[in-house]
């Protein structure tokens, strides 16, 4: 593999000093083609292009991320999993890694999937600070109680900063079940963040109003 310094030694030890590629190569352990090609291409320096991105934590997970991903673009709306959730049902599978990479791959995925060559790079960016903020989201899980399988709904409360997350099932999803969802996930952190973040819920929701107007949330 070659160094950043080895294509100027090999430039200067031609043209400065004289030395044809055998004995260049020689000296240097290198193949002469490697050395022609440094000397006909004249380059300064070595460039590398990564071809393929690498995956240390989510690779083994890839076939199903991309399972969910798909489940998530041919279902309906309401029963979509947000990517926050779907990092957590991989966590809980053996994932190691962080919520950023999930994302990443989801969004090249989106774009192959829809078969766009160039896409232009956009990005909402996904940085907070310490007590700024955390989301909220349900999730509908199966269950087995008593022998009876159930369906109970899941309140998902993340902070935003740190990852650092709080879940609770309740039997129905109703606003009663937010506020208490909030209550004990901020008693849990011991602390209350200065905003929240919703994906429009039904039951976080106060109005909704015609025309360009926004929703009006019920902040807590």
């Amino acid at each position: 593999m070659l160094v950043v310094e080895t294509v100027p030694k090999i430039r200067r030890e031609h043209f400065a000093r004289g030395k044809g590629v055998k004995t260049i190569a020689r000296e240097m352990g290198l193949a002469r083609n490697t050395v022609r090609k440094i000397l006909r291409s004249g380059d300064t320096a070595p460039e590398y292009e990564r071809r393929e991105q690498p995956h240390p934590k989510l690779g083994p997970f890839i076939e199903r991320l991309e399972g969910l991903l798909e489940a998530n673009a041919s279902g309906a709306r309401k029963d979509r999993l947000t990517l926050m959730r779907i990092t957590d049902l991989l966590s809980r599978e053996g994932y190691g890694g962080g919520y950023d990479a999930v994302r990443c791959y989801a969004g090249r995925w989106s774009v192959q999937r829809r078969g766009v060559s160039s896409p232009v790079e956009a990005f909402v960016p996904l940085s907070f600070a310490p007590g700024d903020a955390y989301q909220f989201d349900w999730s509908h899980e199966q269950v087995e109680i008593g022998g009876t399988p159930l369906t109970v709904k899941v309140a998902h409360v993340r902070l935003c900063h740190s990852c650092r997350f709080y879940i609770r099932a309740y039997p129905r999803e109703t606003q009663e079940m937010v506020f208490d969802a909030h209550a004990r996930a901020f008693q849990a952190f011991g602390s209350v963040t200065r905003r929240g973040i919703y994906d429009n819920m039904k039951t976080a929701v106060e109005a909704v109003f015609t025309g360009k107007k926004p929703a009006a949330f019920c902040w807590l």
